[in-house]
């Protein structure tokens, strides 16, 4: 039986979340031989063409997207150890724009069958005012996402292998 995921993308945003997000990738990696797509996505400040009074001092904006890069991609390549990145054909990236459309657009661009990305689950007036890129994600992915709020790290894994096992004898 073949499985149903072969490439998995996670984003990250080099939070706690993020980490958790990242085990149940790299698992669920693991379970199914599928290859894990590590992206992180950096929001561009200046991509909105805000006005900045001119007594106002102004870093050199491209050498400070790539040094925001540079540190991204080090940390990136901390996250994964050298022994499971070959195991799991681990991929890293590093975005500049805004994380929801970035991470739908690598998600495409890169044929991921599946997207594990953390999620605070703010509501009300939190939600409104902070919004979220998981639920950005979630509505205009071209593909399925799984969710993970930091207190369901034990809950999710084997649930979500049965399920997407028992969906491909279905189909």
């Amino acid at each position: 039986m073949s499985t149903p995921f072969t490439r998995i993308l996670v984003p990250t945003d080099f939070s706690e979340l993020s980490g958790v997000a990242l085990e149940f990738g790299q698992e669920l990696a693991e379970r199914c031989g599928a290859s894990l797509h590590l992206l992180h996505v950096i929001e561009d400040p200046f991509s909105a063409g805000a006005k900045i009074p001119s007594e106002v001092y102004v870093p050199d904006v491209p050498s400070l997207r790539a040094a925001l890069v540079a540190e991204a991609e080090a940390q990136l390549a901390r996250l994964v150890p050298d022994r499971v990145r070959d195991a799991l054909r681990v991929t890293t990236d590093v975005k500049v724009g805004k994380a929801a459309s970035v991470i739908c657009e690598e998600a495409a661009t890169t044929s991921c069958d599946l997207i594990v990305m953390g999620t605070h689950g703010r509501t009300g007036v939190a939600h409104l005012f902070l919004g979220s890129v998981a639920e950005k994600v979630v509505r205009t992915a071209p593909c399925p996402v799984l969710t993970i709020r930091s207190e369901t790290r034990d809950h999710v894994v084997e649930p979500v292998m049965e399920a997407s096992i028992t969906a491909r004898v279905i189909a």
